[in-house]
């Protein structure tokens, strides 16, 4: 289960179905509310979608995990960590590879230069096709 001095420590009562959704969040990775849910719904069969939408919308606002949009298809959650990173996703296996957000340091750099543009790169995604995928005729 999650840290319950975790949640505590960020303020919020501690539920079950909070627990369930965290922990779940964590055990994925990279998750959509519904594949959250079918997770949670393997041990505690009761908990509806409805709920796990408003434990992820709870989690994010205290800082617990994070959404991204990684392409097709709606929004992804991953569990918060310390270390700001990017979203690279292969549209061909749908691996999805973390990478330090340094590694987009130069384009990011060249958006603000050129454009005046300041990216939230973290929240998105970076599509293409994975070493593997490439590589295949």
């Amino acid at each position: 289960m999650a840290d319950q001095h975790e949640l505590r420590d960020k303020g919020l009562r501690l539920t079950p179905q909070r627990e369930l959704v965290l922990q779940a969040v964590r055990e994925l990775e990279h998750a959509t509310p519904e594949e959250v849910a079918e997770k949670v719904r393997q041990t505690h069969p009761g908990i509806n979608l409805s709920t796990v939408y408003r434990n992820l919308e709870t989690l994010e606002n205290v800082g617990l995990v994070q959404h991204s949009h990684l392409g097709h298809g709606g929004v992804r959650y991953h569990a918060s960590t310390e270390e700001i990173h990017a979203h690279l996703v292969c549209e061909s296996c749908g691996v999805i590879i973390e990478v330090p957000i340094e590694a987009t340091a130069s384009f990011t750099r060249a958006l603000i230069d050129d454009y005046g543009f300041h990216t939230d790169i973290a929240h998105l995604a970076i599509a293409g096709r994975c070493e593997s995928c490439f590589s295949k005729p």
